[in-house]
């Protein structure tokens, strides 16, 4: 059985996920440092973990299996979840895979890198209408690949 996880503090994603998870019927948790306001059903259970560095990532990681669906942009924990056999994908659509995982870690860490030297800023770019349509393309093709298996 299929669960979903999502990385709450930050996803801008949020509705979109509980949206698609309610129409095929799959239980969403959304786990947070802090209490979010989220649909009141059983197909949604709220996770509050304690503050501390990772609390959050380190319950998701713990409870994602094969089979289930991690929503995040936090790269290390995605690869975390890739190692527990979970699909994993960002909030702008784009999969985490075996096959890319390894230059996100280390695209990750060269920024780093980068911004503690001053070399660059840190700067995201701002969630697009298309970020969102693509991710929730992606959602639901994995949703779909989930159930065919």
């Amino acid at each position: 059985m299929t669960d979903i996880y999502v990385d709450g503090d930050a996803c801008p994603v949020k509705d979109e996920v509980l949206r698609v998870a309610a129409r095929h019927e799959i239980v969403t948790h959304l786990v947070s440092n802090r209490w979010l306001r989220v649909p009141e059903t059983p197909l949604v259970r709220r996770v509050v973990v304690t503050e501390g560095f990772d609390a959050a990532d380190n319950w998701i990681a713990d409870h994602a299996k094969a089979g289930d669906i991690v929503i995040t942009a936090d790269i290390p924990l995605a690869s975390r979840c890739l190692k527990a056999g979970a699909d994993v994908l960002g909030p702008t659509g784009k999969a985490f895979t075996e096959a890319n995982i390894g230059m996100a870690l280390a695209m990750r860490e060269l920024n780093s890198q980068l911004r503690d030297l001053g070399e660059i800023r840190g700067y995201n770019a701002a969630f697009s209408k298309q970020d969102r349509s693509s991710f929730l393309q992606e959602l639901e093709r994995a949703i779909q690949r989930l159930k065919r298996r």
